[in-house]
């Protein structure tokens, strides 16, 4: 039986899902189906006669350009994906099947839109990408730049916050902050009345645009930044609850956030939320093994660390430095008469006084008990060193008042000073403790190497 050839009308191919395109030698549009509406937003009438490389992603123009030039030379490109620009200004993914007419001079193509793939495959990828950076990043702030990056891959991103939420003052920080139009880091504020204590309260992403405002509350639209276009929170969840809040904002030049970008950082937000708490988890347990829970200097162990560290420089550097070793006179007489509570609030207040008695590159530490340590980086003479132990006796000997009780307390100060006393951490300190005992027993208030007569 002989068949008779079918040839497809337009209306045929308008019931395709997939958008068919043909465009000519100059690279105008000559014709487009019914599905192009639905892919790039354009109908085919709006369609005809546009540049075909102008709807094309600035980042793909110029592969883009190249596969057209194989396909006019007769080559058949059946898989060849590049982003497209929506007539809303959204990005589209696309693969395409095209070929060359030589008869009608023109390129003929089938354009299937897989964003929906690509959007899966880049959400998979960004929760990669925060796991792997949370296990990585030394400290939170390199953390949090490199989930700026990762989001930044998936949707504009120039202006950039992290604000966390402390509940028990009500407070936010802002550890991460990225904005053209406030540079410089922004400062610790109360949550309440504003935009980011919404979305704490309600749970939920906040997205606000022009054409938004009208459903939000009216109460929200004095918080809204007038110099933004789009504002978007998205609420960072734990098992403990919400700890703070991730913005997005964009000014009236830039593309506005969507629905579709809400939902997209609503479902990494949690990787995100996990990976901030287990760096500040990590940076908690790291404080703790370097620091003194009652003063919050540093302890025995990063003292050795930062002395290691100064011999080390000085050794290169020819440099010199001091430690100063030094313990309260009758401070168990202290604890026993007045309690441990007046006791650690005396240890506070020597640990306040002794921080304000040196220079920042210098380090305090207490080493136990009533003992601590001062680390005077870069000393150039000896004397140096004796001005701030006095500088420290005077300190001390204010009078210390504590839950309406006035004490006094007397210090014992050793020195020894790199390199006459030691090139080792331990021959330093050794010597530091043994003229601090020496200063003691013979109620002097300061010691200089080998039990040497002190200062009065």
């Amino acid at each position: 039986m002989k068949t008779t050839p079918y040839t497809l009308s337009p209306k045929v191919i308008d019931l395709l899902l997939d958008a068919v395109c043909v465009v000519d030698t100059e690279g105008h549009f000559v014709y487009a189906s019914a599905a192009c509406e639905r892919i790039f937003g354009y109908t085919p009438q709006e369609m005809l006669g546009k540049t075909m490389i102008d709807m094309v992603h600035p980042g793909d123009r110029e592969r883009t350009l190249a596969m057209a030039a194989q396909i006019m030379a007769g080559q058949h490109l059946p898989y060849f994906e590049n982003r497209y620009l929506r007539k809303d200004g959204q990005t589209v993914h696309i693969m395409w099947s095209a070929r060359w007419s030589e008869a009608d001079q023109v390129r003929i193509a089938v354009a299937h839109d897989i964003s929906l793939r690509k959007q899966a495959e880049s959400m998979q990828a960004a929760l990669y990408a925060i796991s792997e950076a949370a296990h990585a990043a030394p400290d939170l702030a390199s953390l949090l730049q490199h989930i700026h990056q990762i989001i930044g891959e998936l949707l504009p991103a120039l202006n950039f916050s992290i604000a966390l939420y402390d509940a028990h003052s009500d407070q936010l920080s802002f550890p991460y902050h990225i904005d053209r139009n406030a540079p410089g880091p922004a400062e610790r504020k109360p949550a309440a009345g504003t935009l980011c204590a919404e979305v704490i309260r309600n749970g939920q992403p906040l997205l606000l645009t022009a054409d938004t405002l009208h459903q939000i509350p009216e109460r929200l639209h004095a918080l809204i930044n007038k110099q933004s276009h789009c504002w978007l929170g998205v609420p960072l969840k734990t098992q403990n609850g919400t700890i703070g809040v991730l913005v997005l904002e964009s000014d009236i030049t830039e593309t506005h956030y969507t629905e579709k970008d809400k939902d997209l950082l609503q479902f990494i937000s949690t990787q995100i939320a996990t990976a901030i708490e287990r760096q500040q988890l990590h940076a908690r347990l790291q404080y703790m093994a370097q620091y003194d829970a009652l003063t919050c200097l540093p302890n025995r162990a990063l003292l050795l660390d930062r002395l290691k560290t100064a011999l080390a420089r000085a050794r290169r550097e020819h440099e010199r430095f001091s430690l100063l070793y030094l313990d309260l006179d009758k401070f168990k007489h202290i604890n026993d008469t007045h309690g441990h509570g007046v006791g650690d609030l005396l240890l506070q207040e020597v640990a306040r006084r002794l921080r304000q008695c040196v220079r920042e590159a210098d380090t305090v530490a207490r080493i136990g008990g009533d003992e601590f340590v001062v680390l005077l980086s870069d000393i150039q003479q000896h004397e140096h060193a004796t001005l701030v132990a006095d500088k420290i006796l005077s300190s001390l000997d204010l009078p210390l008042e504590l839950h309406g009780t006035t004490l006094r307390i007397r210090p014992s100060i050793g020195v020894a000073h790199y390199p006459e006393h030691g090139d080792e951490e331990q021959q330093l300190l050794r010597h530091a403790d043994e003229a601090m005992y020496h200063v003691k027993k013979h109620r002097e208030h300061l010691v200089v190497a080998n039990v040497e007569p002190g200062l009065s």
